[in-house]
């Protein structure tokens, strides 16, 4: 489902970087398929277990905005870091599910008219796939992993459910209308087109619609579009996470050119009690890159390359020092 070409632009980068053969996780994982009801259709997810004993912890991972399916993985590139990230995961004893949004990905039925979509909407698709792994692992204790946008959706389910821990990857930590602000300023567009974009930006965090849209804008300020933008604008990512109390971790890529060094300094400032690791050579889908952009942007469609080193381990490492006792 169309979203927004703006977050479609954003999500087209990545490294190259020769993979080390990764050990294969096939004789330690079980992998399957499952859904749940999504109204008009099922929404669809991959659940990763160890095959060894009953996991004590689980984590949900919520993929960011715009048409990112379970696996990480965009129109534009396919580098599968969720899938590899859940993987790794289930490798150290923790269940993972990953997902396929509502109308992403084997979800696609599930996609309500582009008009009707809300970011409430996934907040409750979300909800319920925590339900979901609550009723499937009754005895493990869930942390929920968001990644870019998703760390917002992230903050917005825990509020709700009863969650053991937190951890934000790469999480934006501004307001939707800033991060789409700095990106109108540095295009190319007409100072015109710049400042109309300014006007319709300030009428939709108003809460209101303005269907008076240049053609040059559309993709971004269509009307159709415009109430789900007036509801995504309602949060502060830094807010929503500051309202939590559960352990939390922030993890922040040094080569990521999506979400810069401001958005981890704002989520930080908001808990400074979370656990914040920055892994310098890490970009936005993961995955170690060097800043060159065009060579940032070509990992991004390299599924072969590992995720960068250390983060598996270190989000490993927060959720098993939150195992309670035996």
């Amino acid at each position: 489902m169309e979203r927004s070409e703006t977050v479609k632009r954003i999500a087209a980068l990545a490294l190259a970087f020769l993979v080390i053969a990764a050990p294969s996780f096939a004789q330690s994982l079980n992998e399957r398929d499952v859904e749940i009801d999504g109204g008009q259709a099922a929404l669809h997810g991959t659940l990763t277990l160890p095959l060894s004993g009953a996991p004590k912890e689980m984590a949900l991972i919520l993929p960011g905005s715009g048409p990112t399916d379970r696996n990480g993985n965009f129109p534009e590139g396919q580098n599968d870091s969720l899938k590899l990230l859940a993987d790794g995961l289930a490798a150290k004893g923790i269940a993972a599910l990953r997902i396929d949004k509502r109308g992403v990905g084997a979800s696609l039925a599930a996609a309500p008219d582009e008009a009707e979509m809300r970011a409430e909407t996934f907040v409750e698709d979300a909800l319920a796939w925590a339900d979901f792994l609550k009723a499937e692992l009754p005895e493990a204790r869930l942390f929920l992993i968001g990644h870019s946008e998703g760390a917002l959706l992230a903050s917005l389910v825990a509020q709700q459910r009863e969650v053991a821990g937190i951890v934000l990857l790469a999480g934006v930590g501004r307001p939707a209308p800033d991060l789409i602000r700095e990106q109108i300023t540095g295009s190319s567009m007409s100072d015109e087109l710049k400042r109309r974009s300014d006007e319709l930006l300030e009428t939709l965090k108003r809460g209101e619609t303005d269907d008076d849209v240049p053609r040059e804008l559309m993709p971004l300020y269509r009307p159709s579009v415009q109430p789900y933008l007036i509801s995504w604008f309602r949060h502060d990512p830094a807010e929503e996470f500051g309202k939590l109390d559960i352990p939390a971790m922030i993890v922040h890529g040094g080569h990521d050119l999506q979400v810069r060094q401001v958005d981890a300094n704002r989520l930080s400032a908001a808990r400074t009690d979370a656990t914040f690791l920055t892994i310098e050579t890490m970009n936005h889908v993961l995955k170690e890159a060097p800043l060159d952009r065009a060579e940032n942007i070509r990992t991004y469609a390299d599924p072969a390359l590992p995720l960068a080193p250390g983060l598996v381990d270190a989000v490993a490492d927060f959720i098993l020092k939150m195992a309670e006792p035996d």
